[in-house]
Protein backbone atom coordinates (compact mmCIF):
# COMPACT_ATOMS: atom_id res chain seq x y z
CA UNK A 1 0.00 0.00 0.00
CA UNK A 2 1.02 3.59 -0.33
CA UNK A 3 -0.61 7.72 -1.64
CA UNK A 4 -3.88 10.18 -2.31
CA UNK A 5 -5.59 12.51 -3.24
CA UNK A 6 -8.58 15.64 -1.98
CA UNK A 7 -8.30 15.80 1.54
CA UNK A 8 -4.52 13.97 1.64
CA UNK A 9 -3.78 15.22 -2.13
CA UNK A 10 -1.26 14.85 -4.87
CA UNK A 11 -1.95 15.93 -8.41
CA UNK A 12 -2.50 13.02 -10.69
CA UNK A 13 -0.85 15.15 -13.63
CA UNK A 14 2.42 14.29 -15.85
CA UNK A 15 5.19 15.70 -14.45
CA UNK A 16 8.37 16.98 -16.39
CA UNK A 17 10.60 16.12 -13.43
CA UNK A 18 13.07 13.01 -14.02
CA UNK A 19 12.01 10.31 -11.39
CA UNK A 20 15.37 10.12 -9.72
CA UNK A 21 15.80 13.79 -9.31
CA UNK A 22 11.78 13.69 -7.98
CA UNK A 23 12.95 10.92 -5.06
CA UNK A 24 16.31 13.08 -4.41
CA UNK A 25 14.03 16.28 -3.17
CA UNK A 26 11.84 14.18 -2.00
CA UNK A 27 14.73 12.64 0.13
CA UNK A 28 15.91 15.68 0.90
CA UNK A 29 13.62 17.07 3.65
CA UNK A 30 14.27 13.96 5.70
CA UNK A 31 18.07 13.76 5.26
CA UNK A 32 17.76 17.34 6.26
CA UNK A 33 16.97 16.86 9.82
CA UNK A 34 20.09 14.10 10.77
CA UNK A 35 22.39 17.03 10.33
CA UNK A 36 25.27 15.98 12.38
CA UNK A 37 25.03 18.16 15.80
CA UNK A 38 21.62 18.88 16.01
CA UNK A 39 21.00 17.77 19.18
CA UNK A 40 23.17 15.50 20.42
CA UNK A 41 23.49 16.05 24.05
CA UNK A 42 22.48 17.73 27.68
CA UNK A 43 19.27 16.37 27.67
CA UNK A 44 19.00 16.07 31.47
CA UNK A 45 16.99 12.72 32.73
CA UNK A 46 14.08 13.37 30.42
CA UNK A 47 11.37 10.35 29.41
CA UNK A 48 9.97 10.38 26.09
CA UNK A 49 7.39 7.65 26.17
CA UNK A 50 5.69 6.42 22.51
CA UNK A 51 2.85 4.67 21.77
CA UNK A 52 3.39 2.21 18.48
CA UNK A 53 6.02 0.81 16.93
CA UNK A 54 5.06 1.48 12.94
CA UNK A 55 6.49 3.93 10.86
CA UNK A 56 6.21 6.71 12.60
CA UNK A 57 6.79 5.95 16.38
CA UNK A 58 9.48 3.41 15.63
CA UNK A 59 11.58 5.91 13.72
CA UNK A 60 10.56 9.05 16.42
CA UNK A 61 12.41 5.99 19.09
CA UNK A 62 15.33 5.59 16.77
CA UNK A 63 16.26 9.19 16.31
CA UNK A 64 15.08 10.25 19.68
CA UNK A 65 18.61 8.13 21.04
CA UNK A 66 20.46 9.63 17.82
CA UNK A 67 19.00 13.08 18.52
CA UNK A 68 19.39 12.92 22.51
CA UNK A 69 20.60 10.24 23.92
CA UNK A 70 20.67 10.91 27.70
CA UNK A 71 16.51 11.10 27.22
CA UNK A 72 15.11 7.93 28.14
CA UNK A 73 13.18 6.66 25.57
CA UNK A 74 9.91 4.02 25.92
CA UNK A 75 8.14 2.27 23.10
CA UNK A 76 5.29 0.59 23.82
CA UNK A 77 3.93 -1.56 21.30
CA UNK A 78 1.92 -4.79 21.92
CA UNK A 79 2.89 -7.01 19.16
CA UNK A 80 6.45 -8.80 18.92
CA UNK A 81 6.59 -7.79 15.35
CA UNK A 82 5.43 -5.49 12.98
CA UNK A 83 3.68 -6.54 10.13
CA UNK A 84 3.68 -3.44 7.36
CA UNK A 85 0.71 -2.34 5.41
CA UNK A 86 3.01 -0.93 2.46
CA UNK A 87 3.68 -4.53 0.39
CA UNK A 88 1.17 -6.12 1.89
CA UNK A 89 -0.84 -6.33 -1.26
CA UNK A 90 2.48 -7.87 -2.88
CA UNK A 91 1.76 -10.52 -0.41
CA UNK A 92 -1.64 -10.95 -1.77
CA UNK A 93 -0.22 -10.98 -5.02
CA UNK A 94 1.95 -14.46 -4.12
CA UNK A 95 5.22 -12.12 -4.96
CA UNK A 96 6.13 -11.81 -1.23
CA UNK A 97 6.86 -14.26 1.97
CA UNK A 98 4.02 -12.86 5.18
CA UNK A 99 7.51 -13.38 7.34
CA UNK A 100 8.84 -11.00 4.76
CA UNK A 101 6.54 -8.37 5.89
CA UNK A 102 7.56 -8.49 9.74
CA UNK A 103 9.98 -6.61 11.52
CA UNK A 104 10.60 -6.61 15.33
CA UNK A 105 12.76 -4.44 17.73
CA UNK A 106 15.90 -5.73 18.79
CA UNK A 107 17.68 -3.36 16.51
CA UNK A 108 15.86 -0.94 18.85
CA UNK A 109 16.72 -2.12 21.86
CA UNK A 110 20.33 -2.41 20.54
CA UNK A 111 20.52 1.46 20.57
CA UNK A 112 19.32 1.85 24.02
CA UNK A 113 15.39 2.19 23.43
CA UNK A 114 13.12 0.42 26.64
CA UNK A 115 10.40 -1.67 24.47
CA UNK A 116 7.27 -2.64 26.73
CA UNK A 117 5.07 -5.01 24.44
CA UNK A 118 1.69 -4.18 25.82
CA UNK A 119 -1.42 -1.96 24.69
CA UNK A 120 -2.09 1.80 25.79
CA UNK A 121 -5.40 1.79 27.47
CA UNK A 122 -5.64 4.83 28.98
CA UNK A 123 -3.69 8.36 29.10
CA UNK A 124 -3.87 11.09 31.60
CA UNK A 125 -2.26 14.19 30.28
CA UNK A 126 -2.47 16.14 33.50
CA UNK A 127 -0.72 14.15 35.47
CA UNK A 128 1.59 13.29 32.55
CA UNK A 129 1.21 9.33 32.55
CA UNK A 130 -0.35 6.46 29.66
CA UNK A 131 -1.28 3.33 31.54
CA UNK A 132 -0.67 -0.33 30.13
CA UNK A 133 -2.90 -3.26 29.99
CA UNK A 134 0.05 -5.26 31.75
CA UNK A 135 -0.87 -3.26 34.92
CA UNK A 136 2.23 -0.49 34.34
CA UNK A 137 1.50 2.84 34.58
CA UNK A 138 4.74 4.35 32.62
CA UNK A 139 5.24 8.88 33.67
CA UNK A 140 6.07 11.19 30.63
CA UNK A 141 7.81 14.39 30.26
CA UNK A 142 6.64 13.91 26.26
CA UNK A 143 3.94 11.15 24.67
CA UNK A 144 4.11 10.30 21.13
CA UNK A 145 1.35 8.86 19.81
CA UNK A 146 1.37 6.47 16.34
CA UNK A 147 -1.69 4.60 16.98
CA UNK A 148 -2.91 4.00 13.33
CA UNK A 149 -6.26 4.08 12.21
CA UNK A 150 -9.53 2.00 13.44
CA UNK A 151 -12.54 0.88 11.70
CA UNK A 152 -15.49 3.17 11.75
CA UNK A 153 -18.24 0.10 12.68
CA UNK A 154 -21.14 -0.11 11.41
CA UNK A 155 -20.14 3.51 9.62
CA UNK A 156 -21.87 1.23 6.87
CA UNK A 157 -24.87 -0.42 7.59
CA UNK A 158 -24.02 -4.11 8.25
CA UNK A 159 -20.21 -3.76 8.38
CA UNK A 160 -19.57 -4.27 11.63
CA UNK A 161 -16.41 -6.24 13.49
CA UNK A 162 -18.27 -9.81 13.64
CA UNK A 163 -18.51 -8.93 9.50
CA UNK A 164 -15.41 -8.44 8.70
CA UNK A 165 -14.81 -12.28 10.02
CA UNK A 166 -16.47 -12.92 6.26
CA UNK A 167 -16.04 -10.07 4.25
CA UNK A 168 -12.35 -8.69 5.45
CA UNK A 169 -10.97 -5.13 5.08
CA UNK A 170 -7.43 -6.04 4.86
CA UNK A 171 -6.24 -2.37 6.12
CA UNK A 172 -4.32 -3.68 9.16
CA UNK A 173 -1.95 -6.11 8.17
CA UNK A 174 -1.85 -9.24 10.36
CA UNK A 175 -4.60 -11.61 10.47
CA UNK A 176 -6.92 -10.03 8.32
CA UNK A 177 -4.77 -9.81 5.38
CA UNK A 178 -4.05 -13.96 5.64
CA UNK A 179 -7.75 -14.67 5.87
CA UNK A 180 -8.47 -12.25 2.73
CA UNK A 181 -5.26 -14.18 0.59
CA UNK A 182 -6.96 -17.60 2.32
CA UNK A 183 -10.44 -17.09 0.59
CA UNK A 184 -8.80 -15.58 -2.98
CA UNK A 185 -7.07 -19.10 -2.98
CA UNK A 186 -10.63 -20.79 -2.31
CA UNK A 187 -12.38 -18.86 -4.85
CA UNK A 188 -13.36 -20.85 -7.99
CA UNK A 189 -12.21 -19.64 -11.43
CA UNK A 190 -14.82 -17.19 -12.94
CA UNK A 191 -15.73 -15.90 -9.25
CA UNK A 192 -16.25 -12.05 -8.65
CA UNK A 193 -13.37 -10.26 -6.32
CA UNK A 194 -15.63 -7.24 -5.12
CA UNK A 195 -13.31 -4.27 -3.44
CA UNK A 196 -15.66 -1.27 -1.18
CA UNK A 197 -13.77 1.95 -1.49
CA UNK A 198 -14.55 4.46 0.92
CA UNK A 199 -14.43 8.41 0.33
CA UNK A 200 -11.58 10.31 1.75
CA UNK A 201 -9.29 10.50 3.99
CA UNK A 202 -8.51 7.40 4.66
CA UNK A 203 -5.05 5.35 5.00
CA UNK A 204 -3.22 4.82 1.96
CA UNK A 205 -5.56 6.18 -0.78
CA UNK A 206 -3.73 4.42 -3.21
CA UNK A 207 -3.71 0.92 -1.81
CA UNK A 208 -7.28 0.03 -2.62
CA UNK A 209 -5.99 0.54 -6.75
CA UNK A 210 -2.72 -1.00 -6.15
CA UNK A 211 -4.50 -3.85 -4.37
CA UNK A 212 -6.55 -4.31 -7.10
CA UNK A 213 -3.19 -4.99 -9.84
CA UNK A 214 -2.14 -7.36 -7.24
CA UNK A 215 -5.22 -9.45 -7.20
CA UNK A 216 -5.37 -9.00 -10.68
CA UNK A 217 -1.99 -10.28 -10.92
CA UNK A 218 -2.88 -13.34 -8.75
CA UNK A 219 -5.96 -14.41 -10.83
CA UNK A 220 -4.33 -13.78 -13.95
CA UNK A 221 -1.72 -17.08 -12.89
CA UNK A 222 -4.34 -18.74 -11.17
CA UNK A 223 -8.05 -18.03 -12.11
CA UNK A 224 -8.06 -15.73 -15.57
CA UNK A 225 -11.51 -16.31 -15.65
CA UNK A 226 -12.50 -14.15 -12.58
CA UNK A 227 -13.63 -10.38 -12.47
CA UNK A 228 -12.41 -7.84 -10.22
CA UNK A 229 -15.16 -5.20 -9.19
CA UNK A 230 -14.57 -1.68 -7.52
CA UNK A 231 -17.03 0.62 -5.88
CA UNK A 232 -15.56 3.47 -5.04
CA UNK A 233 -17.45 6.31 -3.21
CA UNK A 234 -15.90 9.11 -4.81
CA UNK A 235 -15.46 10.04 -8.49
CA UNK A 236 -11.20 10.76 -8.56
CA UNK A 237 -8.15 8.99 -6.68
CA UNK A 238 -4.72 9.08 -6.64
CA UNK A 239 -2.80 8.44 -9.47
CA UNK A 240 -6.23 7.55 -11.18
CA UNK A 241 -5.32 7.39 -15.31
CA UNK A 242 -1.52 5.51 -14.32
CA UNK A 243 -3.78 2.85 -12.50
CA UNK A 244 -6.60 2.67 -15.77
CA UNK A 245 -3.54 2.81 -18.29
CA UNK A 246 -1.89 -0.12 -16.20
CA UNK A 247 -4.48 -2.49 -15.61
CA UNK A 248 -6.00 -2.38 -19.15
CA UNK A 249 -2.25 -3.19 -20.32
CA UNK A 250 -1.82 -6.00 -18.36
CA UNK A 251 -5.28 -7.33 -17.60
CA UNK A 252 -7.66 -5.97 -19.73
CA UNK A 253 -10.84 -6.10 -18.79
CA UNK A 254 -10.71 -7.61 -15.94
CA UNK A 255 -10.92 -5.12 -13.50
CA UNK A 256 -14.21 -2.53 -13.54
CA UNK A 257 -13.95 0.41 -11.37
CA UNK A 258 -17.42 2.50 -10.50
CA UNK A 259 -17.11 5.56 -9.21
CA UNK A 260 -19.58 8.13 -7.05
CA UNK A 261 -21.24 9.12 -10.05
CA UNK A 262 -22.40 6.02 -11.67
CA UNK A 263 -23.67 4.25 -8.51
CA UNK A 264 -20.26 3.25 -6.48
CA UNK A 265 -21.02 4.67 -2.66
CA UNK A 266 -22.11 1.54 -1.04
CA UNK A 267 -24.58 1.86 1.78
CA UNK A 268 -25.18 -1.49 2.97
CA UNK A 269 -23.39 -4.57 3.90
CA UNK A 270 -24.77 -8.33 3.84
CA UNK A 271 -21.30 -10.51 4.89
CA UNK A 272 -23.24 -13.55 5.48
CA UNK A 273 -24.32 -13.71 1.86
CA UNK A 274 -21.48 -11.77 0.45
CA UNK A 275 -23.46 -8.73 -0.77
CA UNK A 276 -23.45 -5.29 -0.96
CA UNK A 277 -25.92 -2.88 -1.74
CA UNK A 278 -25.70 0.92 -3.74
CA UNK A 279 -27.27 4.42 -2.92
CA UNK A 280 -29.21 3.42 -5.85
CA UNK A 281 -30.41 0.36 -4.52
CA UNK A 282 -28.71 -2.43 -6.90
CA UNK A 283 -27.30 -5.53 -5.13
CA UNK A 284 -23.83 -7.01 -6.21
CA UNK A 285 -23.08 -10.07 -4.87
CA UNK A 286 -19.70 -11.25 -4.58
CA UNK A 287 -17.31 -14.65 -4.26
CA UNK A 288 -14.98 -12.80 -2.13
CA UNK A 289 -15.93 -9.54 -0.61
CA UNK A 290 -13.09 -7.08 0.89
CA UNK A 291 -14.81 -4.18 2.43
CA UNK A 292 -12.41 -1.38 3.42
CA UNK A 293 -14.86 0.83 5.42
CA UNK A 294 -14.61 4.40 6.71
CA UNK A 295 -11.65 5.03 9.46
CA UNK A 296 -10.64 7.35 12.19
CA UNK A 297 -7.80 8.08 14.36
CA UNK A 298 -6.53 4.82 16.57
CA UNK A 299 -8.46 4.32 19.93
CA UNK A 300 -5.76 5.99 22.21
CA UNK A 301 -5.91 9.07 20.16
CA UNK A 302 -9.32 9.83 22.10
CA UNK A 303 -8.68 8.73 25.46
CA UNK A 304 -5.67 11.00 25.21
CA UNK A 305 -8.09 13.88 24.35
CA UNK A 306 -6.20 14.73 20.92
CA UNK A 307 -8.43 13.86 18.56
CA UNK A 308 -11.67 16.36 17.48
CA UNK A 309 -15.06 15.66 16.31
CA UNK A 310 -13.49 14.26 12.84
CA UNK A 311 -12.32 11.25 14.63
CA UNK A 312 -8.93 12.52 13.39
CA UNK A 313 -5.63 14.56 15.19
CA UNK A 314 -5.34 18.27 14.52
CA UNK A 315 -1.32 18.82 15.13
CA UNK A 316 1.05 21.70 14.79
CA UNK A 317 2.83 21.38 11.39
CA UNK A 318 5.88 22.88 12.86
CA UNK A 319 6.41 20.08 15.02
CA UNK A 320 3.24 17.54 15.04
CA UNK A 321 2.51 18.59 18.42
CA UNK A 322 -1.38 18.09 18.77
CA UNK A 323 -3.45 21.28 18.84
CA UNK A 324 -5.65 20.23 21.59
CA UNK A 325 -3.19 18.59 24.31
CA UNK A 326 0.30 20.27 24.91
CA UNK A 327 3.70 18.04 25.07
CA UNK A 328 1.55 14.80 23.44
CA UNK A 329 3.01 14.58 19.81
CA UNK A 330 0.99 12.36 17.11
CA UNK A 331 1.96 11.03 13.76
CA UNK A 332 1.12 9.56 10.43
CA UNK A 333 -2.39 8.11 9.46
CA UNK A 334 -4.36 9.52 13.00
CA UNK A 335 -3.44 12.90 12.05
CA UNK A 336 -4.81 16.05 10.24
CA UNK A 337 -1.99 16.20 8.28
CA UNK A 338 -3.05 17.77 4.33
CA UNK A 339 -1.67 17.76 1.58
CA UNK A 340 0.69 15.09 3.44
CA UNK A 341 -0.88 11.54 2.61
CA UNK A 342 -1.84 9.03 5.33
CA UNK A 343 1.25 7.12 4.08
CA UNK A 344 4.58 4.91 5.27
CA UNK A 345 7.04 7.28 4.38
CA UNK A 346 5.03 10.49 5.32
CA UNK A 347 4.86 8.86 8.94
CA UNK A 348 8.63 8.21 8.74
CA UNK A 349 9.60 11.86 7.90
CA UNK A 350 6.69 13.08 10.73
CA UNK A 351 8.73 11.00 13.00
CA UNK A 352 12.09 12.35 12.67
CA UNK A 353 11.01 16.07 12.59
CA UNK A 354 9.08 15.44 15.96
CA UNK A 355 11.78 13.88 17.70
CA UNK A 356 13.93 16.75 16.39
CA UNK A 357 11.82 18.85 17.71
CA UNK A 358 11.04 17.11 21.11
CA UNK A 359 15.26 17.33 21.62
CA UNK A 360 15.67 20.32 20.48
CA UNK A 361 12.61 21.55 23.32
CA UNK A 362 14.20 19.46 25.95
CA UNK A 363 17.81 21.42 25.63
CA UNK A 364 16.44 24.83 25.13
CA UNK A 365 17.48 25.60 21.45
CA UNK A 366 15.82 26.95 18.61
CA UNK A 367 13.01 24.40 16.79
CA UNK A 368 14.90 22.89 13.41
CA UNK A 369 12.52 23.97 10.20
CA UNK A 370 9.83 21.46 9.42
CA UNK A 371 10.59 19.78 5.81
CA UNK A 372 8.71 16.90 5.48
CA UNK A 373 8.97 14.69 2.16
CA UNK A 374 6.91 11.54 0.85
CA UNK A 375 7.40 9.06 -1.98
CA UNK A 376 4.64 6.68 -2.99
CA UNK A 377 5.32 4.04 -5.27
CA UNK A 378 2.72 1.60 -6.23
CA UNK A 379 3.12 -1.91 -8.14
CA UNK A 380 0.69 -2.84 -10.67
CA UNK A 381 2.83 -6.13 -11.93
CA UNK A 382 6.16 -7.48 -11.07
CA UNK A 383 7.73 -5.31 -13.89
CA UNK A 384 4.90 -2.46 -13.40
CA UNK A 385 5.52 0.43 -11.23
CA UNK A 386 4.15 3.67 -10.47
CA UNK A 387 4.96 6.65 -8.28
CA UNK A 388 4.36 10.09 -6.84
CA UNK A 389 6.61 11.93 -4.54
CA UNK A 390 6.21 15.67 -3.05
CA UNK A 391 8.03 17.49 -0.08
CA UNK A 392 5.98 19.78 2.45
CA UNK A 393 6.73 22.73 4.45
CA UNK A 394 5.03 24.09 7.89
CA UNK A 395 4.00 27.41 6.88
CA UNK A 396 1.95 29.80 9.38
CA UNK A 397 0.95 26.40 11.28
CA UNK A 398 -0.25 24.69 8.10
CA UNK A 399 1.40 22.09 5.97
CA UNK A 400 1.63 23.21 2.13
CA UNK A 401 3.16 21.70 -0.84
CA UNK A 402 6.22 23.15 -1.67
CA UNK A 403 5.75 24.23 -5.39
CA UNK A 404 7.36 22.25 -8.29
CA UNK A 405 8.90 19.89 -5.43
CA UNK A 406 7.74 16.59 -7.12
CA UNK A 407 4.71 15.10 -9.49
CA UNK A 408 3.82 11.55 -10.32
CA UNK A 409 5.05 8.91 -13.24
CA UNK A 410 4.32 10.18 -16.92
CA UNK A 411 1.97 8.70 -18.75
CA UNK A 412 3.78 7.97 -21.57
CA UNK A 413 6.61 5.77 -20.15
CA UNK A 414 7.83 3.15 -21.78
CA UNK A 415 8.16 -0.81 -20.51
CA UNK A 416 11.79 0.18 -19.04
CA UNK A 417 11.03 2.63 -17.25
CA UNK A 418 8.09 1.36 -15.19
CA UNK A 419 10.19 -1.66 -14.54
CA UNK A 420 12.58 0.35 -12.92
CA UNK A 421 9.98 2.62 -10.58
CA UNK A 422 9.06 -1.74 -9.66
CA UNK A 423 12.65 -1.54 -8.95
CA UNK A 424 12.59 1.20 -7.23
CA UNK A 425 9.45 0.63 -4.84
CA UNK A 426 11.47 -2.86 -3.24
CA UNK A 427 14.38 -0.84 -2.94
CA UNK A 428 12.37 1.67 -0.82
CA UNK A 429 10.85 -0.97 1.12
CA UNK A 430 13.96 -2.47 2.13
CA UNK A 431 16.19 0.66 2.69
CA UNK A 432 12.90 2.01 5.39
CA UNK A 433 12.68 -1.06 7.00
CA UNK A 434 16.41 -0.63 7.68
CA UNK A 435 16.08 2.70 8.78
CA UNK A 436 13.19 2.38 11.16
CA UNK A 437 13.79 -1.31 12.43
CA UNK A 438 17.21 -1.68 12.10
CA UNK A 439 16.78 -4.51 9.73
Amino acid sequence: MTHPMNNNSATATATTIPRRAVLVQALAGAAALTVPGLVRAQAASAHVVIVGGGFGGATAARYLRQYAPQVRVTLVEPEQRFFTCPFSNLYLAGLRSWDSLGHGYDGLRAIGVEVVHARADDVDASARSVRLSNGQTLKWDKLVLSPGVDMRWNAVEGYDQAAADKAPHAWKAGAQTQLLRKQMEAMPDGGTFIMTIPDNPFRCPPGPYERAGMVAHYFKQHKPKSKILLLDAKDNFSKKPLFQQGWKALYGDMIEWVGLADDGLITRVDANQLEVESNFGIRHKASVLNVIPPQKAGFIAERAGVADASGWVPIKAETFESRLVKNIYVLGDATIAAPMPKSGFAANTQGKLAAAAIATELVGRPLPQAVYANTCYSLIGTDYGISVAGVYRASEGKLIEVPNSGGVSPMDANASFRAAEARYGAAWYTAISADIWGA
